[in-house]
């Protein structure tokens, strides 16, 4: 019965000690997923803020005030990006595995999650532009015309200048945003903290493992955010 009772006891301990950073899925499994997570925000991020800059500069181009007015133009990219907003990530997610097959090979691990977080947050952040360009006081825009300022040099040199630090603060709000994608990208093989998460914190009851990523994504949101506000502070000369 002793002995018995003693190897319960060490079983007990022994599961003890694997908790927390004595947890093997955390000694293995956190330092990739935490990298891959990272790699879905630089390539999606990088792609969302080139990509949805030139939308959303085409919608205010082609808008009732814009250089190039054009209602039928305008109303087509508006009715697209209102698509692309309205549609859940996770349902676009699995909506967009052929294509994302098509174009990379494969419709799990981060390179693939790419595709969809990429295309579900241009939209996004193509309307975040628009606002915040219409929102530059057209009375510079007009004073730039009259000096005899060039179309891209009034769409770079005067509008998107402007508003340099919103579009900054845009940026912040859509990196938090894909930050929350990737880990829903997780529930279908994107990999990541998200994966780490359902496969080991949610599935096998680790709360540990749970604890952990939740912490991590908090920490990264933290950062994200002040750095925006840093570098947005930094360019606001008004």
């Amino acid at each position: 019965m002793n002995t018995l009772i003693g190897s319960g006891v060490l079983a007990l301990a022994a599961r003890g000690d694997d908790t927390w950073f004595n947890n093997p899925a955390i000694q293995r499994k956190l330092g990739p997923a935490t990298l891959e997570t990272f790699q879905m925000l630089g390539v999606s991020g990088a792609l969302t803020i080139i990509l949805g800059m030139l939308l959303g500069l085409a919608l205010v181009s082609t808008g009732k005030r814009g250089q190039h007015a054009n209602r039928a133009v305008y109303e087509v990219l508006s009715q697209i990006v209102n698509l692309g907003r309205s549609m859940p990530f996770i349902i676009l997610m699995v909506a967009l595995i052929p294509f994302t097959r098509m174009l990379v090979g494969t419709s799990l691990g981060w390179g693939a999650a790419c595709v969809p977080l990429t295309i579900g947050a241009i939209p996004f952040y193509a309307r975040l532009v628009e606002t915040a360009i219409n929102d530059v006081d057209h009375g510079k825009v007009e004073a730039a015309l009259m000096m005899g300022a060039s179309g891209r040099q009034i769409t770079w040199g005067v509008l998107v200048r402007e508003a340099l630090p919103t579009l900054i603060q845009s940026a912040t709000v859509t990196l938090i945003t894909l930050l929350g994608y990737t880990a829903m990208a997780g529930t279908v093989g994107g990999g990541g903290l998200g994966d780490l998460a359902i496969q080991y914190g949610y599935r096998q009851n680790a709360s540990d493992v749970m604890v952990i990523v939740v912490v991590l994504i908090v920490l990264v949101v933290a950062v994200i955010q002040v750095c925006g506000d840093m570098l947005s502070r930094l360019v606001d000369h008004r």
